[in-house]
């Protein structure tokens, strides 16, 4: 008991010392060194893997300079009700890199003085032209591959049928009389027929015509209704929506109508759906009334992705060089035409109308 109290006294007496304190400073100073060396800290991630797995949001790119502001931008949402999601497919278009400007021609359905015309304008949103001023509705444009002649759906003549004109809104030719209720003509690739909707005897079909609406006749039949048929890029195939296994579904199947099978299993399937340019992957739009979204999905029914998270958005159309899709939108409190780049960034307004402009169809 007495060496200990001696140990400390003069243990006190060196710590109270400069040497003391010298050398424990030095003893914690190269401990602290020795500890960093063998424990060194680990670098902040530089970034988060993209994936629906572990993704809430993503922030997009800056609106493109000359284009109005968006207000509001894309989010992808965790899961998906009745799918399994699977990562985030790449773009295209990098998020960084090459920009590559939206070109080609849109049309679309302009509303003007209370009656669905059909306008056109570039894809950039300029030069934007009024083409159709009839008394009635016009609706359901598309785009020849050519990018000259339109093709759209108009009851000026009394029901619903098929009209085609160049792009200047000259040549205004009637393709069909009275076989139904006609809409959403869309020309095949090679130019050589015209698949729509027709509604007669209380549902909805897809049928066939030649171009110069020679030889129409179904491709589907059933007490079902089938919708919004668009071609595959290289005309073998036709996407369309369907109710046929009870909430509506995008389907595909060969242009001869045979080996139809379901692509999607989604509530509240919308329409109009569009193919990529390499006919790997459709866009489509689904979701309750008032709350619609776009979707990007493999054409063999995989790898569901979703784009755009509020604001009611449909009728998805693909740019013809895959670097765009061009979607109507209400989030501003009026349907607007937007354009978006396949990952999700670079929302983009193209049309700033007071009354509503919507049912984009892309070309050349």
């Amino acid at each position: 008991m007495e060496s200990s109290k001696k140990f400390f006294a003069i243990f006190d007496r060196f710590l109270l010392s400069g040497l003391g304190c010298g050398v424990i400073g030095l003893c914690i100073l190269t401990g602290g060194f020795i500890f960093v060396w063998q424990n060194p800290p680990r670098p902040a991630p530089t970034s988060t893997p993209v994936g629906l797995s572990n993704i809430s949001t993503v922030t997009p790119t800056a609106p493109v300079s000359g284009f109005p502001t968006a207000t509001l931008f894309p989010t992808f949402t965790a899961t998906v009700e009745g799918v399994v999601p699977t990562s985030l497919i790449p773009s295209p278009v990098p998020v960084s890199g090459n920009y590559v400007p939206p070109s080609g021609k849109i049309v679309f359905t302009c509303f003007i003085n209370q009656i669905d015309q059909i306008c056109l304008m570039n894809a950039d949103g300029t030069d934007r032209k009024q083409l159709t001023d009839f008394s009635a509705t016009s609706f359901y444009a598309s785009l020849s591959p050519d990018g000259k002649t339109i093709y759209f759906a108009s009851r000026e003549s009394g029901g619903f049928e098929i009209y085609s004109m160049n792009i200047r809104g000259r040549g205004l030719k009637r393709l069909t009389k009275n076989i139904g209720t006609l809409y959403a003509p869309e020309i095949s690739p090679d130019g050589e027929r015209i698949i729509f909707t027709n509604n007669t005897d209380g549902s909805q079909k897809i049928w066939i015509m030649r171009s110069d609406g020679k030889n129409p006749h179904p491709l589907t039949n059933g007490p079902y209704d089938d919708i919004d048929p668009t071609w595959s890029p290289d005309g073998s195939m036709i996407a369309f929506a369907s109710s046929r296994t009870g909430q509506r579904q995008l389907y595909v199947m060969e242009r001869d109508g045979t080996e139809i099978r379901q692509i999607t299993n989604l509530p509240d399937m919308g329409g109009r759906s569009t193919w990529s340019p390499n006919g790997a992957r459709l866009a489509f739009y689904a979701g309750p009334v008032g709350d619609h979204n776009i979707y990007i999905i493999n054409a063999d029914g995989t790898g569901l992705v979703q784009l755009t998270n509020g604001g009611d958005n449909l009728g998805p159309s693909w740019s013809p060089d895959g670097n765009w899709i061009s979607f109507t939108s209400f989030r501003d409190g009026n349907n607007e035409i937007y354009i978006i780049r396949p990952d999700g960034t670079g929302v983009t307004r193209l049309t700033n109308s007071s009354v509503s402009d919507y049912q984009p169809r892309w070309g050349n």
